[in-house]
C-alpha cells in the first residue's frame, strides 16, 4: 500500500524532509503544507545566508554532529543544483582581556568537533580582515555562505519533477486520529495521512498540539534585528567578523557577514519578539499573554533580565548597535547603518525556563515534530531531514 505523507512547513527544513522521503521512498505520496502563499518567508529566507562550520555546539550534541555533516550535504547539493554558495571561513574576534579564555575554549571546541581551526595573533587577524581590533582571533576555514531562498527553489523543483503534492496557504487548524489514518484538517480542505510531520518552525508548538500532542517546550519567539552597511563603508569587511559569544546563551552575538548577494549585513541582535512573527516592534499577536503567563517564561526572564534589557536597548538606539560593531571594527560609523529587514529565531524554552540548546525532535503516534530548530538548522536541514525520516515507522 502507498504510504501518504503529509510534512507540515514549507521552510528549509520541512522542504528537506520532504525531499528527503522523496529520494528514499518514492513509492510514497509525499504532500507539503504551507500557510505562507511562497517558500521560505519567515527564518529560511531571513537570516545571513552562513553555512555554519559546527565551532560552537558540544561535542557529540545533534548540533554538532548534523551541522558538520550538514553543511557538507549542503554545499554539495548547492554545487549540484547551481545555486550560488562560496567557503569564505571566518573570524572570531576576542577585542578584550576578558575574552582571551573563552576564544581559546572555542578553539578546543572546535578541534574537538573537526575543524581546521586556528588561534590568530593581531597582526595575523588584520591579513584575513585589515580593519579588525583584534586582541587575538579563531579563523575557521569551513565557514560558507549560500543562497538559502535558492536552496529551497532547487528543493521544491525537486519535489515537483517527483510529483509531490505541494500546497500553499493551507495552515493546519485540526486532526483526527483514527484506527487506520489521520485527518488534517487545513484552511483548504482535509487530507488523510498514514504519517505526519511537523515542521513548522516558529509555529512548532502550536501545530504539534493542533495534531493531538503534548509538547515539552514551547516557542518563544526572538527578534533579529538587522543593518546593511553602506555601499562606501563595504570595504571595511572581507568576508565573516563574528564576536567571543556568551556561553550562557544560544545566540552568536551582533557580527559582520558579507552574504552571497556581495553586500555586508551587520546583526542580529535578540530581544523578545512580541508576536511570532514580529518583525517590528508594533507586531502584536492576540496570544502573547498566553506566552507571557507560562511559568517557563517567567523563569527565563529572572535568569536573563540583565541581558534582555540590554538587548532592547541596543534594538532602540542607533549608536549602541553601532558601538556593538565598532567592538569588531571601530571604523564603522552610525551613518554607514543602513536599515535591513528583521527575522525572528524561534527557540524552544522548556518548563524550567531553560532555553533548549539543541535540536529536538519528538514523535507521538503517526506524528513527528521538530520542536527546536534554530540556528543552525539550515546548514544542518538536509542532516536533519535524514534524522527525521529515520524515526517515522
Amino acid at each position: 500500500m502507498t504510504r501518504r505523507v503529509v510534512v507540515v512547513g514549507g521552510g528549509i527544513v520541512g522542504l528537506a524532509v520532504a525531499e528527503r522521503l522523496t529520494r528514499d521512498h518514492p513509492a510514497a505520496h509525499v504532500s507539503v503544507l504551507e500557510k505562507e502563499g511562497g517558500w521560505a518567508r519567515h527564518q529560511t529566507g531571513r537570516n545571513s545566508g552562513v553555512v555554519h562550520s559546527g565551532l560552537y555546539y558540544p561535542p557529540g550534541s545533534a548540533k554538532a554532529r548534523w551541522c558538520r555533516a550538514g553543511a557538507g550535504e549542503l554545499l554539495r547539493f548547492a554545487a549540484d543544483e547551481g545555486v550560488a554558495h562560496e567557503v569564505t571561513g571566518k573570524l572570531v574576534v576576542a577585542t578584550r582581556p576578558d575574552e582571551l579564555p573563552r576564544l581559546e575554549s572555542l578553539h578546543q571546541r572546535g578541534l574537538e568537533n573537526g575543524l581546521a581551526v586556528r588561534r590568530l595573533g593581531p597582526d595575523e587577524a588584520r591579513e584575513h580582515e585589515p580593519h579588525v581590533a583584534a586582541l587575538a582571533a579563531l579563523h575557521v576555514p569551513e565557514t560558507a555562505i549560500v543562497d538559502y531562498p535558492g536552496v529551497c527553489r532547487a528543493l521544491v523543483r525537486r519535489l515537483e519533477e517527483r510529483g509531490a503534492h505541494l500546497t500553499t496557504g493551507a495552515a493546519v487548524v485540526a486532526a483526527h486520529h483514527g484506527p487506520a489514518h489521520t485527518v488534517v484538517e487545513t484552511t483548504v480542505g482535509s487530507l488523510a495521512a498514514d504519517l505526519v510531520v511537523n515542521c513548522a518552525g516558529l509555529h512548532a508548538d502550536r501545530v504539534a498540539r493542533r495534531l493531538g500532542h503534548v509538547p515539552s517546550v514551547r516557542i518563544v519567539p526572538f527578534r533579529g534585528e538587522y543593518r546593511s552597511l553602506a555601499p562606501s563603508a563595504e570595504h571595511l569587511v572581507r568576508g565573516l567578523v563574528y564576536p567571543v559569544p556568551d556561553p550562557d546563551l544560544p545566540f552568536l552575538g551582533v557580527h559582520l557577514t558579507r552574504g552571497i548577494d556581495g553586500h555586508v549585513h551587520a546583526g542580529p541582535n535578540a530581544v523578545l519578539a512580541l508576536a511570532r512573527e514580529g518583525y517590528r516592534w508594533r507586531d502584536l499577536e492576540p496570544d502573547l499573554l498566553d506566552t507571557l503567563v507560562q511559568p517557563g517564561f517567567w523563569r527565563l526572564a529572572r535568569r536573563q533580565w540583565r541581558t534582555g534589557a540590554a538587548e532592547v536597548l541596543r534594538s532602540l538606539s542607533p549608536r549602541r548597535f553601532g558601538d556593538s560593531l565598532r567592538r569588531l571594527v571601530p571604523e564603522l560609523r552610525d551613518a554607514d547603518l543602513l536599515p535591513a529587514p528583521a527575522g525572528v529565531r524561534a527557540q524552544a524554552v522548556a518548563r524550567d525556563g531553560a532555553l533548549v540548546d539543541d535540536f529536538l525532535v519528538e514523535r507521538s503516534g503517526r506524528c513527528v515534530h521538530v520542536l527546536n530548530a534554530p540556528s543552525p538548522a539550515a546548514t544542518a536541514s538536509l542532516e536533519i531531514a535524514r534524522h527525521v525520516i529515520g524515526l517515522l515507522p
